[in-house]
């Protein structure tokens, strides 16, 4: 009889069973940890070798697609804008010059002709009241010689002043009166005026009495040129009487010759 072979005890089979997983276990620790050094270590030279063969490189990080065309667009029109106001606020704005004034014609002076007389340098020397003879009478009995007499009687002049014929001191000249004439009065007529005596023989106050022919416009070249006029003032009881009234009369020929008179 063969006899059996000796059999293992139990707790032998068991650490030898349970000895296994435990080498395995081990031995993928092991080789994970080499793994992870390899890649460490191949993470940190890589950059490196890359680097030193290539240099930098530049990468465009813009969004692709419709988004960012629009962005472009965007952004170029702002730029745009940008230049437009930079050029214009450069730019100085020119100002506006007013256009000059248009040039205004001088006036056209005419020359103005005296249509009535034509004196000649004895007519001028004769109308120069200042070199004019005095004519004035002496004093002393002539004077008192014959009082003046009212002409149209008391109450004829203004507020029923009497009204004495003018007695010339100097009768006036054909310039004198010539240059108050207009070319369309008649050729021939009178005009008559009452005027107030004052001092140097001169009249004041003067207004129209009468004229020929009526609407002729005499009287009113009488009343012009009486500013010229130097008369007497009228005798009373032999003395000369200034501020009395008188009545002037002037008479044209053929728009030239006058004969003056005290009305």
């Amino acid at each position: 009889m063969i006899a059996a072979p000796p059999t293992q005890p139990a707790e032998t089979a068991r650490y030898g069973a349970g000895e296994q997983p435990r080498r395995r276990a081990l031995l993928l620790a092991i080789i994970l940890h080499i793994l992870i050094g390899l890649v460490v270590v191949y993470q940190k030279r890589e950059p490196i070798a890359k680097m030193g063969e290539e240099g930098l490189k530049t990468f465009n990080v813009a969004p692709e697609g419709p988004k960012g065309s629009q962005t472009d667009k965007t952004e170029q029109k702002q730029e745009k804008k940008q230049t437009k106001q930079a050029a214009s606020q450069d730019v100085p704005v020119p100002t506006e010059t007013p256009p000059p004034p248009p040039d205004t014609p001088p006036p056209v002076v005419r020359d103005f002709q005296m249509p009535f007389l034509q004196l000649n340098s004895q007519d001028y020397a004769a109308s120069n009241i200042g070199k004019q003879p005095s004519q004035r009478p002496a004093a002393g009995p002539s004077l008192a010689q014959g009082d003046s007499k009212g002409t149209y009687g008391p109450g004829s002049g203004p507020g029923g002043a009497t009204l004495y014929p003018a007695d010339w001191y100097r009768e006036p000249t054909d310039a004198e009166l010539g240059g108050y004439l207009k070319p369309d009065m008649p050729r021939a007529g009178w005009g008559m005026i009452a005027c107030k005596t004052i001092a140097q023989y001169h009249v004041d106050d003067c207004y129209i009495m009468g004229e020929s022919p009526r609407g002729s416009g005499f009287a009113r070249s009488v009343l012009n040129a009486s500013w010229q006029f130097l008369v007497m003032p009228p005798r009373i009881n032999g003395k000369t009487q200034v501020g009395t009234w008188v009545s002037i009369r002037i008479t044209y020929y053929d728009g030239s010759i006058k004969s003056a008179s005290g009305g």
